[in-house]
């Protein structure tokens, strides 16, 4: 087991160049790359080709790998779930984005997701080539319109992600349109889900999964400095919320407000979500804020911060209304890499502190206390499936996580993370499962190019 890890890391550790040229982002179809650089080695050459320089054509290409080894003890809260080893998943992304002046686009990427050693993996950790965005784009003065499979990113990835932290990213196969002008974004979007299945380029559209939406941002706004409202639509023929299941139909309002004053940041959100699911009225909400002060010591910057979250959940069992939050599609991740437990019919409290112990180096470490916000409904999995329905017990404390991670940037293209979580089982879990704490360890090394 170790010496594939190694094997791994001594691969792309290799990968070491001398000047960048271009600036990487998270969404990688936004990548800002300079056409009118004079650097010519290779890395260059290979990163930028001029198809024709009269009629501004040119073609460029990116790409990224991630490797991740991580261990379980106690997985599932069950020492039944007995992994000696370990397990490591690689996910490799490659994009080739075809740019014909300012107003033509044609981007693609592809996705490799695979594991090592892991036990019964899922389509999320083995997906071993598959087209993961190709759309077209036009731009027309200040819109734009872009068709085609892609991944959707809005706010704080409460709602709408990428779904970073498992092995596979997540897309949709969607029709959106995105204005812009001075301080004001508004992007209008109808798609459907694209699901990820074992195999060779076989992710294909979910028709059971349908979303479309309006996303509006304003920046510098007085005294708010940035503020979002949103109003989102899913459909689905079949969703499962603690002991029902049935045809959903949801709509989700909300805002969130965000920015900086001095030392102290701030992020703020609040969603109501309305409609039918199966034959019952929805009537759900969240509300979170995410604090946060920064203060420096020897010129290197620390935070101390605070965040919170109520996501409602089912007060009354077979009444003609459901209270169960649905968040969508978040960010896999959603309280820390182990992603244990999901956003819905719960309550947070989440301390944390952050450390840049070096320009490389950072150190972070936090507190999550967990508990249902309805002792009548379930606690749910990060993609809203049941992990424990409420039938068994009475209690709402679900349980403690203490996390932490070492963050070291080797350079401007490789990355290394070390971590660990220990989840302390509250009385629910130990009611409905054999209740033993778990302890989670993963290393991750990321090469971006």
């Amino acid at each position: 087991m170790k010496k594939y890890y190694l094997i791994f890391v001594a691969v792309f550790s290799s990968a070491v160049y001398s000047q960048q040229i271009n600036e990487f982002r998270f969404l990688r179809y936004n990548d800002t790359i300079s056409i009118d650089s004079t650097n010519q080695n290779f890395y260059y050459k290979i990163k930028q080709i001029t198809v024709s320089k009269k009629a501004k054509v040119f073609l460029f290409f990116g790409g990224e790998n991630r490797t991740q080894y991580q261990y379980f003890d106690n997985e599932n809260w069950d020492e039944a779930y007995r992994d000696e080893n370990g397990f490591i998943l690689n996910r490799a992304l490659l994009y080739g984005d075809l740019k014909i002046g300012s107003s033509f686009r044609l981007f693609s990427q592809l996705q490799s997701s695979s594991s090592i050693s892991r036990l019964n993996p899922n389509p999320l950790e083995e997906n071993p080539l598959d087209i993961h965005q190709l759309f077209f784009e036009v731009r027309i003065k200040n819109l734009n319109f872009r068709m085609g499979r892609q991944e959707l990113y809005y706010g704080s990835q409460r709602l709408i992600s990428v779904r970073e932290g498992p092995n596979s990213r997540q897309a949709f196969d969607a029709m959106k349109i995105m204005y812009q002008r001075n301080h004001l974004f508004v992007d209008a979007f109808y798609g459907y889900y694209v699901k990820n299945n074992f195999g060779n380029f076989n992710d294909k559209i979910d028709p059971d999964t349908k979303l479309w939406g309006l996303y509006a941002t304003i920046k510098r706004v007085r005294f708010l400095n940035n503020l979002e409202v949103y109003f989102l639509n899913l459909q689905k023929s079949k969703s499962t919320f603690n002991t029902i299941s049935g045809q959903e139909n949801r709509n989700t309002a909300g805002s969130r407000i965000w920015g900086a004053h001095s030392n102290w940041n701030y992020d703020i959100e609040a969603a109501y979500q309305f409609g039918k699911f199966d034959k019952q009225n929805i009537s759900a909400w969240t509300f979170s804020i995410n604090n946060f002060f920064n203060y420096q010591i020897n010129k290197r910057i620390q935070k101390i911060g605070f965040k919170a979250e109520y996501i409602s959940g089912d007060k009354i069992q077979n009444d003609n209304s459901i209270q169960t939050f649905n968040p969508l599609f978040p960010k896999g991740a959603y309280f820390g890499l182990a992603a244990l437990i999901g956003p819905s019919n719960l309550i947070d409290l989440h301390p944390f502190l952050e450390f840049q112990l070096t320009q490389k180096l950072n150190f972070n470490i936090d507190y999550d206390m967990f508990w249902r916000a309805s002792s009548n409904d379930a606690v749910y999995q990060p993609n809203v499936s049941i992990l424990f329905n409420s039938s068994n017990s009475t209690s709402k404390k679900i349980g403690n996580q203490l996390g932490a991670s070492f963050d070291y940037s080797i350079n401007k293209y490789l990355s290394f993370t070390i971590e660990g979580t220990w989840f302390n089982s509250g009385k629910f879990i130990r009611d409905v499962s054999n209740g033993k704490d778990i302890l989670f360890t993963a290393s991750t090394l990321t090469l971006v190019l």
